[in-house]
């Protein structure tokens, strides 16, 4: 790997032949066993997640739901090879993670993986289309225009490209965050909290956005939310208690969504 300076960021190089191939698609995009996170050690140990296993299909959206501290956000993190679990093993469409560097890791993530975040994470200094491009750069590959305006068109903005983020509302930024995201052709997108900082319409805008990405675009789709009307845009809804899986809805309404939040006590 080098680095050297590009325009106001840093720029990353890897060696092409190391990031890792996908594989099958008959592989669950997402797949966890026996996932096991304890934070710190002895009488201070916290356990964020007690054997979780769960097997997500490619081009399914799932949404991640439980009261504070269940675990969420950590599945979350270990499932994008963010973190790492204390046990257990995760895989992505058939790669197992544990069996990576750290070098290694990063390069997937880079290439299979997209995030989109609740606080944007937006580069202020670079404009729509920078910001867009941002992951193929520092994975030393050229954009494209014709690209960049393609996937800044599937989100409503490509009128907007030569704009900085100060210059756009919440919902724009999101909208340039999840181009972001899919700008690599990921495998999956892990989303945490994306309609957090917005207001209610603006995030159900965003939340289409996302449902469109899995219908239209057939990526796979996994969210943290807190909000049960979020979470009846997923196919499914993963609940957790006490880092455990405390049950799943299919096709899931708001309605049943926030009647089994309430019996968590969430």
């Amino acid at each position: 790997m080098w680095i050297r300076a590009v325009g106001p960021y840093v720029r990353f190089m890897f060696n092409s032949a190391l990031v890792t191939p996908r594989d099958s698609a008959s592989a669950p995009a997402v797949a966890l066993r026996d996932v096991r996170k304890v934070h710190g050690r002895g009488e201070g140990a916290v356990v964020a997640l007690d054997g979780v296993s769960a097997a997500l299909s490619p081009g399914s959206f799932t949404a991640i739901m439980g009261p504070s501290g269940s675990g969420k956000s950590t599945l979350l993190n270990v499932a994008a090879g963010l973190d790492r679990p204390t046990s257990g093993s995760v895989a992505l469409g058939g790669t197992d993670l544990a069996h990576l560097s750290e070098r290694r890791l990063t390069i997937l993530r880079r290439a299979r993986i997209g995030f989109v975040f609740q606080a944007f994470n937006l580069l202020p200094s670079l404009t729509v289309a920078q910001n867009i491009a941002l992951p193929l750069r520092l994975d030393g590959r050229r954009p494209r225009r014709s690209a960049v305006r393609e996937i800044a068109a599937r989100v409503g903005l490509e009128k907007r490209l030569r704009d900085r983020p100060s210059h756009l509302s919440g919902g724009q930024q999101q909208r340039v965050a999840i181009a972001r995201a899919l700008i690599t052709r990921p495998e999956v997108v892990f989303a945490d909290e994306p309609t957090g900082a917005l207001d209610t319409q603006t995030g159900r805008g965003v939340l289409a956005l996302l449902r469109g990405v899995v219908d239209e675009d057939g990526h796979t789709v996994v969210m943290v939310t807190h909000d049960p009307v979020a979470a009846a845009y997923a196919d499914r809804v993963m609940l957790l208690a006490d880092g455990r899986v405390a049950g799943t809805l299919d096709a899931p309404s708001a309605d049943d969504v926030a009647e089994r939040l309430a019996r968590l006590g969430a």
